[in-house]
């Protein structure tokens, strides 16, 4: 249980980060590697300046960065709220870990990734 609140700690913490400064034009935030080594954006690219725009409602600036990741976050607090109660609906647990599902997420995730490199998105 105490690690729960470590992790929960951690997560605050990062989210006052990234509400305080903006990783648009500041050092502190690291610059995505596989962009800097292939000149090529990664699914995940944009991702910290979308952070920060989302805490401040500027959800279309926010698509602008990383539209994938402002599409998905519904999805992403459902798996949280999923995995939060395993124990009590193991049912959801067992849909949204099923093999389908994941390859089906995963062929999302590289279809963004070829779309926003290939039509510039």
């Amino acid at each position: 249980m105490k690690h729960k609140w470590l992790i929960g700690g951690g997560v605050v913490l990062m989210l006052g980060v990234y509400f305080l400064f903006n990783p648009a034009g500041n050092p502190l935030f690291p610059k995505c590697p596989f962009l800097l080594l292939t000149k090529f954006k990664c699914p995940g690219c944009g991702s910290q300046r979308a952070i920060h725009q989302l805490m401040h409602f500027n959800f279309l600036e926010a698509f602008h960065y990383n539209a994938l990741l402002v599409i998905l976050l519904p999805l992403m607090a459902w798996l949280f709220f999923v995995d939060l109660f395993r124990k009590k609906r193991p049912s959801w647990y067992r849909k949204t870990h099923h093999p389908q599902f994941i390859w089906v997420l995963f062929s999302v995730i590289l279809i963004w990734w070829f779309a926003r490199n290939v039509f510039s998105w």
